[in-house]
């Protein structure tokens, strides 16, 4: 679990007294499963609208949003907490006098959400002196109302309180029985039902779900006092409960018997296999520093992608309009002009908002742009960032690509990661196949830490599981594992990717960005790759 999801879960953690202010207020779990009738939702957006233009407003949209969360944390045989959230309300985004302006409120009245309109017109107006030149949309065409819903088959909400505990409990037994000194297992459940309309013509009314079941599992061996930590190897994903139903759709046996999941998951066998491979790294040789071979699975390399290729490729940090959470990007609008040599010509990485099962899927972004999937980089070479509305024109789009997002209501809507995955390749070739050719190599599973630079360029990554490849074979479990990348010669690295059918999807529940901080939730597919000539440094070593 990485540090912004520890802070997330830390704060539901101390018996509810403590709440991050995105999670809104606590409330019963039988209020988890409503919803607000969507004629009062199209009464409170008209009244907005028709407010702001009243006020002097050329453009608005409104975004009602009802942000349910549910938490379920256990440890070991007990439960720690089981926290029902629930955010509600109304935010109003202008432009007036070529100027944005934001307003947000949560009293669900037609008179409150006028005011809010009228405050964010008069909010728009006083930022039009200091404009250098007004804000300049893409076209969007009204859509009239639709409504979408992520195609789940079971309503995570609507599952007894019970069960869930039930579940988490008998992951816990089976961990200890297999030699797990302690666990640490959550169940994170969100609905975003989320209402879009716009002065466009657009009526939106989308209800996403997603789910997450992180865990951690501690082993100590009593004679030495060591100890190693394995935590699942679950993705979050945009599915409903059906994905812990423990189905084979997606799991995926490892040449090394090392068992990883796609559309489903199985909870209680990986919480055994974590506790026995959580003590064979205690015994486990350290690595040797040096440069090796990296066969990299989809479980570790969503992260490596998310940062070295889903953030300096959006173009807010291109441009250096936003630098919070690790800068702004080496990969400037020069680049692409020139066809930047991103990576080898196995490299295809695509950004999509319309991927089943993803964290980021949906229909329409929150400025009402119907959803795609686009080419960031074709071939190896750099052929386009991530854009929304206002930012189209610079790269020189006539359209948005359709990744706005807002983490509530009550925050502004801004220039979020799409879906960013590395495309499988178009051979035939299984993780065998891949890992016989490979001489002196390192198989890495699951994310660990990592560190980047403020220009992400430089960045070094760690991992779960690391086995030693010795002349194409998996040869023993080894340790204290990171590798050193610059991110183009990193990529350029990339000497193969297996195909579709290894293809998997991985990602983060809470992706930090902005000021003040928003979340988001994204995934990153891609099937096992390999990355030659990789340096690997020892960490045990490194930190003294």
């Amino acid at each position: 679990m990485h540090r912004r999801d520890f802070l997330a879960f830390g704060a539901v953690g101390v018996g509810g007294l403590v709440l991050p202010s995105m999670f809104g207020k606590v409330i019963a779990a039988e209020e988890l499963n409503s919803a607000i009738d969507v004629a009062v939702k199209k009464a409170l957006a008209d009244a907005a609208m028709n407010a702001a233009k009243s006020a002097g407003a050329s453009y608005c949209d409104v975004r009602i949003g009802r942000y349910l969360r549910q938490f379920v944390i256990t440890r070991e045989r007990n439960v720690e907490n089981v926290v029902n959230t629930e955010s509600t309300g109304v935010g109003i985004r202008v432009i007036a006098g070529g100027a944005w302006g934001f307003a947000a409120t949560n009293e669900m009245t037609k008179e409150a959400v006028a005011k809010a309109a009228s405050q964010a017109v008069a909010i728009a107006k006083a930022n039009a002196p200091g404009q250098s030149a007004p804000v300049q949309l893409a076209p969007v065409t009204g859509v009239g109302e639709v409504s979408w819903r992520t195609p789940i088959v079971k309503n995570s909400m609507t599952v007894p309180i019970k069960d869930k505990v039930d579940l988490l409990m008998g992951v816990n037994a089976a961990a200890l029985d297999a030699g797990a000194s302690f666990i640490r297992s959550i169940l994170f459940l969100v609905n975003e039902q989320k209402y879009f309309a716009s002065t466009d013509g657009s009526y939106i009314d989308q209800d996403v779900h997603r789910i997450w079941a992180p865990m951690e599992v501690t082993a100590v061996d009593k004679a030495s006092g060591k100890f190693r930590v394995r935590e699942g190897l679950s993705a979050p994903m945009g599915l409903g409960y059906e994905y812990l139903d423990g189905a084979a759709s997606g799991k995926t046996v490892l040449p090394n018997g090392v068992i990883v999941y796609g559309q489903s998951y199985d909870m209680k066998e990986d919480a055994v296999a974590a506790a026995k491979q959580a003590l064979a790294k205690i015994k486990a040789p350290s690595v040797k520093p040096g440069k090796y071979d990296l066969v990299l699975d989809p479980s570790h390399t969503w992260l490596t992608i998310h940062e070295s290729v889903g953030h300096p490729l959006e173009l807010d940090r291109v441009l250096g309009y936003e630098a919070n959470y690790a800068g702004t990007s080496f990969a400037t609008m020069d680049k692409l002009k020139a066809n930047f040599q991103y990576g080898s010509d196995k490299v295809n990485i695509v950004a999509d908002k319309t991927q089943p099962g993803s964290l980021g899927a949906v229909s329409y972004d929150d400025e009402g742009v119907k959803t795609k999937k686009w080419d960031l980089i074709r071939d190896g070479k750099l052929v386009g960032y991530q854009a929304i509305r206002d930012q189209a024109h610079i790269e020189g789009k006539t359209a948005s690509d359709g990744c706005a997002y807002a983490d509530s209501w009550s925050n502004v809507q801004f220039q979020r990661m799409a879906n960013v995955s590395l495309e499988p390749g178009k051979a035939k070739l299984s993780v065998a196949d891949m890992i016989s050719n490979v001489e002196d190599g390192i198989y890495i599973i699951g994310d660990g830490s990592f560190s980047i630079d403020q220009q992400r360029y430089n960045a070094q990554f760690g991992g779960q599981l690391f086995y030693e490849i010795k002349q194409g074979k998996i040869t023993q479990q080894i340790e204290d594992v990171a590798y050193q990348i610059r991110t183009p010669e990193f990529w350029n690295g990339c000497a193969g990717v297996c195909d579709a059918s290894d293809y998997r999807l991985g990602g983060s529940f809470f992706d930090g960005k902005g000021q003040p901080s928003q979340v988001s939730a994204v995934s990153h597919g891609s099937s096992t790759a390999r990355f030659n000539g990789i340096n690997v440094i020892n960490t045990a070593r490194s930190l003294g």
